[in-house]
């Protein structure tokens, strides 16, 4: 076979093998269908109740950090995380407005009562980072509140760590386009709209103020001891996989022995009838079926 031949043949291999990779679907990037991430949750839900029990059982102290910008899907990551699970081991914290008396306190003070004791699971709904990013932001603190923050927040997390917790901060990171998509879906959308605050609308127009700040925080506060994990989440079902995934991988956890599980006989009636008795029932109306 010629040069000339064996370079054609080349080619088309080369343009066979482009046309293949490029008809084949990237499964980090494509589209997800509702049941493919149903099925894949429902794993992940497996493995978060057996975390939950071993927790329990071993007594872990676990503490997670949620932060991103409005918009970014924390609180439907954490939904996800939380569903099939315990709140009495899963807590969520989501701090109000401080009062008063808590600006008046060290700042990280109204935190730590919130951080795990053996055997839970905490998740903060945005936390103490909070000052370095909104509060800096939107002026609620100065910038030397903000960088004496940052000062002392790697060895406020390192004294965290060392009591025995385990320490797993996330950074929700959306594009402008898709906040932009969601916050108009919170405006237009009845079941959304409790989720739009004016501190939303505000913070909005300023995106690259968050930028710098975020920026600012990660280089202060990405430690060996506490480091922060990025999750993409301009796909939120992809983002909940990968957010729930990559947190059961940080926590060592095994099976905890069970026995086998039965029901036990019912009881004998032994002559009770069920009353005469007016019940208010809930209207049962007509839904349509599937």
């Amino acid at each position: 076979m010629g040069e000339g031949k064996k370079a054609r043949k080349a080619k088309e291999a080369a343009a066979a093998l482009a046309a293949e990779q490029a008809a084949t679907p990237d499964p980090t990037t494509g589209k997800l269908s509702r049941k493919n991430y149903e099925k894949e949750l429902a794993r992940l839900h497996v493995e978060l109740v057996q975390l939950q029990q071993w927790t329990v059982h071993k007594g872990l102290k676990v503490c997670m950090v949620f932060e991103g910008r409005d918009g970014a899907g924390k609180g439907g990551t954490i939904k996800a995380i939380t569903e099939r699970v315990s709140p009495r081991v899963f807590r969520v914290i989501a701090l109000p407005a401080p009062t008063e008396r808590e600006k008046s306190q060290m700042y990280i003070q109204r935190y730590v009562p919130h951080l795990p004791a053996a055997g839970e699971i905490v998740i903060f709904d945005r936390s103490w980072y909070n000052r370095a990013g909104v509060e800096r932001v939107m002026g609620f603190c100065s910038d030397e509140q903000a960088d004496r923050f940052l000062d002392i927040v790697p060895d406020t997390e390192k004294a965290i760590v060392e009591s025995g917790i385990i320490l797993i901060k996330y950074w929700l990171e959306v594009s402008e386009e898709e906040q932009t998509r969601r916050l108009e879906a919170r405006i237009n959308d009845g079941r959304k709209i409790w989720k739009l605050s004016p501190m939303d609308l505000k913070s909005y127009s300023r995106w690259y103020d968050y930028s710098r700040a975020r920026d600012t925080m990660f280089k202060a506060t990405d430690t060996p001891w506490a480091p922060w994990f990025v999750i993409r989440s301009d796909d939120k079902k992809r983002a909940r996989l990968n957010a729930i995934s990559h947190l059961l991988k940080q926590i060592p956890y095994g099976s905890v022995p069970r026995e086998k599980v039965v029901l036990p006989k019912r009881q004998k009636s032994e002559g009770y009838e069920e009353p005469n008795y007016p019940y208010k029932f809930v209207p049962e109306l007509s839904w349509p079926s599937s």
